[in-house]
C-alpha cells in the first residue's frame, strides 16, 4: 500500500492522473513522468520510501551518502541505493518533538582531513542542549568524537531547535539555533545561545573577529541574533554570503541574508501572528532591525535549503531551493542581486520536504516526512 501511496504522490506532482479506474485509457504523451517547469523539464527518480524522520544528508569522497534520522541513526547510501547499514557510535540524542539528531556535513577540505560534523540535540542535566560534533568515518563506526561547542541553557522540551551547519570559503563553520518555542526573548539577548547564528573555527575554537566576542556577558560565539527557528542555512560560494531561512510562527517565515552582527528581529518585529491567532507585536519595523528579502504569508513552513551551483540545472543557477514542511512542496526562489525576484512550487504534495541538497555530482536530492522519501531530481534535455 505504501509504495502505490508513494507512486501516487509522484505522479500527481507531474499533473497526471495517478489511478485510471477501470476501462479509463491513458492519454498518450512522449513521456508522462516528465515534469514541466516553468524553466526546465526533470525526473522524479525515487531512491528510497522507508524514512521516518529525515533531517540532513552530506556525501562523503568515496561516493556514499549519509542521512541522518531525528531519533539518532545514520543511513548509508552507496549508488543512491539502500545499504541496509547504519554507522555506530552515533552519539545519544535527546530526542523529543523537533530535538535529535539533525543536520550533518563534511569539512569543505574532506578529503584529506576526514571530518564530518553534526548538529544534535544532546542529553545533558536539564534536558536536551544542542551540540556541534566533529568525528571521523571509520569502517561502519564514528570514531574520534568529539564535542566542539555546547549551547545553554538546557531545555526539557524539543521546540525551535533549529539547527544548520554550513562552512564558508575561509572553513568558518556557521549553525543555527532556536529561541526554543516558550521563550521567545532569548533571540535578544547575548548572554545565551538561543536564537542565534554561531559561528565558530572547524576545531571548535571561537574566532577573535566575532562581533561580540569582547562584549562582557555575550556568547562569544554569536554571529547574528534575533531569529526565531532557522532550520535553512545556505552558504553563497559565488557571493560570499549565507541565507538563513526561519519559521516564522504563523506567517512570517523569511528568508534573510546573515550579517555580521546584525539583529533579525524576532520577536519585536515580525509579520506573522501567533498561532492563537493573538498579535505578538504590531511592529514589522524597527530601527536596528533587520528586514527580511522576502517573507512568507501564510506560511510554509521553511526547512532545509540550498543554493544551485550544477551546470546539469542552467536554467536553476543560483536559485534557492527551499524546502516546506506545512506547505509540502519546493520552493524555487529567483534572486536579483541582494533581492528576491520571483517563486515557483515544484512537487506539490510530494511530502513534508525536510532538506534539499546537491551532491558532489550536481545533481539534486530531497527527503520527506510522512511520505519518508528520498529523491532525485534529473533534468531532461
Amino acid at each position: 500500500m505504501k509504495t502505490k501511496l508513494i507512486s501516487n504522490i509522484i505522479l500527481i506532482s507531474a499533473g497526471l492522473t495517478a489511478a485510471c479506474q477501470s476501462g479509463e485509457e491513458k492519454q498518450a504523451a512522449p513521456d508522462p513522468f516528465a515534469i514541466s517547469s516553468e524553466k526546465l523539464s526533470f525526473k522524479v527518480d525515487t531512491l528510497y520510501q522507508e524514512l521516518e524522520n529525515p533531517w540532513g544528508m552530506t556525501w562523503i569522497s568515496d561516493g556514499t551518502m549519509l542521512i541522518t534520522e531525528r531519533k539518532g541513526e545514520i543511513l548509508v547510501f552507496k549508488d543512491d541505493q539502500y545499504t541496509g547499514e547504519k554507522l555506530a557510535g552515533v552519539p545519544a540524542v535527546h530526542e523529543v518533538n523537533q530535538a535529535g539528531l539533525l543536520d550533518i556535513q563534511t569539512h569543505p577540505n574532506y578529503a584529506d582531513n576526514g571530518w564530518i560534523y553534526l548538529s544534535y540535540a544532546k542529553p545533558v542535566e536539564g534536558g536536551g542542549a544542542t551540540a556541534i560534533m566533529r568525528a571521523k568515518v571509520q569502517g561502519n563506526s564514528l570514531v574520534e568524537k568529539e564535542d566542539l561547542i555546547i549551547t545553554a541553557p538546557a531545555v526539557e522540551g524539543g521546540r525551535h531547535f533549529g539547527s544548520r551547519i554550513v562552512f564558508d570559503k575561509d572553513n568558518y563553520l556557521y549553525f543555527s539555533n532556536g529561541e526554543r518555542g516558550s521563550n521567545p526573548e532569548n533571540a535578544q539577548t547575548l548572554e545565551n545561545f538561543h536564537g542565534k547564528i554561531h559561528r565558530i573555527h572547524d576545531d571548535g575554537r571561537v574566532p577573535e573577529d566575532n562581533p561580540f566576542v569582547n562584549e562582557t556577558g555575550a556568547v562569544a560565539s554569536i554571529w547574528t541574533y534575533g531569529n526565531r527557528n532557522p532550520q535553512g542555512l545556505v552558504y553563497d560560494k559565488a557571493n560570499d554570503r549565507i541565507f538563513g531561512i526561519e519559521h516564522g510562527p504563523k506567517g512570517g517565515d523569511e528568508i534573510n541574508i546573515l550579517e555580521k552582527g546584525k539583529n533579525y528581529g524576532w520577536p519585536e518585529i515580525t509579520y506573522g501572528i501567533d498561532y492563537d491567532d493573538s498579535i505578538i507585536t504590531e511592529d514589522t519595523v524597527k530601527a536596528g532591525m533587520e528586514q527580511p528579502i522576502h517573507f512568507w504569508r501564510p506560511s510554509i513552513a521553511p526547512c532545509g535549503s540550498m543554493i544551485v551551483t550544477s551546470d546539469r540545472y542552467p536554467e536553476w543557477k543560483g536559485n534557492l531551493l527551499v524546502g516546506a514542511l506545512k506547505s509540502q512542496h519546493i520552493a524555487r526562489v529567483e534572486l536579483a542581486g541582494n533581492n528576491y525576484a520571483n517563486e515557483e512550487k515544484l512537487l506539490q504534495d510530494i511530502g513534508r520536504v525536510r532538506h534539499v541538497a546537491e551532491s558532489p555530482d550536481g545533481y539534486i536530492y530531497a527527503v520527506t516526512e510522512g511520505t519518508g522519501l528520498l529523491i532525485k531530481l534529473i533534468p531532461q534535455e
